[in-house]
């Protein structure tokens, strides 16, 4: 049997990383075992999902090497969802109601008093047919809701573990609305059965619904996937992170120059007994992928921790990987290598780069303490003008340590700060040889 997994997001807005951790894990599960990763948008809502969501989430998928090797649309498949429901109905298990939202949370209320869990009491199941079609002139249609059996409902989580979920402590769940819209339960259901997927993994927010999918499924006949509750994220101080999930979407953090690697190799891990590893590749992070090693805790989310990551990768990065972005800069392809050699050390992003070429072509503003002034316009009147090499600063320093007397940090720092601006960098040695004019006050 081929392991098939899915990612199914609703095209209602962007992809941000608790969405991310539901695809990754889907991905890396089909990668490791050789099997199909679906890319499946939930667009049955048909005034919520947009096109450019849509877009959207394929453009941050492919950001991140997460390809997929089908895509499918909810939107496209309603006669499957039809023909599921009439089954339904042929079978006993669907059944329309017409409460009102005002009538449903009287009812939870009451049953709340009375110490009762607060869910639907199946009063439409004993309506006369005459009941039913004054309720439908009345009131339109209804919702359709599916009849579980009141029993256990247990199944072998891949995180978890053993899960039983009392079916009679859910409501029936509505999976068609009164206007014809076909919900997620359903839906999901059908997908996954026609799909053939094998394995479900998703957050732990969802586990109610896998109880509920899972009778759905055996009333169509069908037996479930192998499904996985992860847990939910976190801040870093463990406070909720659903009011800052849409300024951490990943178009957001691809723009503050998150690379995809330091994402990914930390959404890999967090949350698991592993350590946080920076792999070089995704089929590395799916070699070393392993559900059983990740907890049911809430998972901390720091996304300051993507930088110092971000940081290493483009220190790994070669020269032949950046050579267009350098080109753009209008760095002289003479010096462009030794450019980046220096450049991908000192930087966390690739924002920084145009900053150190400008550096470099046109010189840094002297940053010069009032006591240093003299001393750094006797030192620039002690060099020459470039081309500047590699022992372009020994040989200066030297010269400016005889002529003032100086040494040792009272040497080398103002002039450090005097021709870059800045009081850390990289060796002044590889700065002079990359400088393209002779630096000033």
């Amino acid at each position: 049997m081929t392991v098939t997994t899915r990612f199914a997001p609703s095209p209602t807005g962007y992809i941000h990383v608790g969405n991310l951790r539901t695809a990754l894990f889907n991905h890396l599960i089909a990668k490791k075992a050789g099997g199909q990763f679906i890319l499946r948008l939930d667009d049955t809502d048909p005034e919520r999902s947009k096109q450019e969501y849509a877009d959207a989430i394929q453009h941050d998928l492919e950001w991140l090497g997460l390809t997929w090797e089908r895509l499918e649309r909810q939107s496209d498949r309603l006669d499957r969802y039809a023909a599921a429901a009439d089954e339904l109905r042929e079978k006993g298990r669907f059944y329309e109601a017409w409460e009102t939202p005002t009538e449903l949370d009287l009812k939870r209320k009451k049953q709340l008093n009375m110490g009762l869990p607060p869910v639907y009491d199946r009063a439409a199941v004993k309506l006369s047919d005459g009941e039913r079609t004054a309720l439908r002139a009345e009131r339109g249609d209804g919702v359709w809701r599916f009849l579980l059996d009141q029993e256990r409902i247990e199944w072998e989580d891949g995180i978890l573990g053993p899960l039983s979920i009392d079916a009679g402590s859910v409501s029936d769940p509505v999976l068609i609305r009164a206007d014809g819209q076909v919900l997620y339960t359903l839906a999901s259901v059908v997908d996954d059965v026609d799909m053939g997927i094998t394995h479900v993994v998703r957050g732990s927010d969802h586990v109610t619904n896998t109880a509920t999918q899972i009778q759905i499924m055996a009333a169509l006949g069908h037996g479930h996937p192998a499904f996985a509750h992860h847990s939910l994220l976190t801040g870093p101080q463990g406070e909720a992170l659903s009011k800052r999930l849409g300024a951490l979407s990943l178009r957001d953090l691809r723009a503050a120059g998150v690379e995809p690697m330091a994402l990914l190799s930390l959404m890999a891990r967090i949350g698991s007994s592993q350590p946080v590893v920076l792999a070089s590749s995704i089929d590395e992070l799916a070699d070393g992928f392993d559900l059983s090693q990740f907890g049911s805790a809430p998972t901390k989310f720091d996304e300051d921790d993507l930088f110092p990551l971000t940081a290493r990768v483009l220190h790994e990065r070669p020269y032949e990987a950046m050579t267009e972005e350098i080109a753009a800069l209008g760095v002289p392809e003479a010096i462009a290598p030794d450019f980046w050699e220096v450049a991908r050390a000192n930087i966390t992003t690739k924002a920084e780069l145009p900053d150190w070429w400008a550096l470099f072509r046109d010189g840094g503003v002297a940053l010069v303490e009032d006591e240093d002034r003299e001393f750094v316009a006797e030192a620039f009147g002690l060099l020459p003008e470039p081309p500047y090499d590699g022992d372009t600063w020994s040989t200066w320093t030297n010269a400016v340590k005889e002529a003032t007397g100086r040494k040792g940090k009272a040497l080398f720092m103002p002039l450090r700060k005097a021709v870059t601006g800045r009081e850390r960098g990289p060796e002044m040695a590889d700065v002079m040889r990359l400088l393209q004019k002779k630096p000033t006050l």
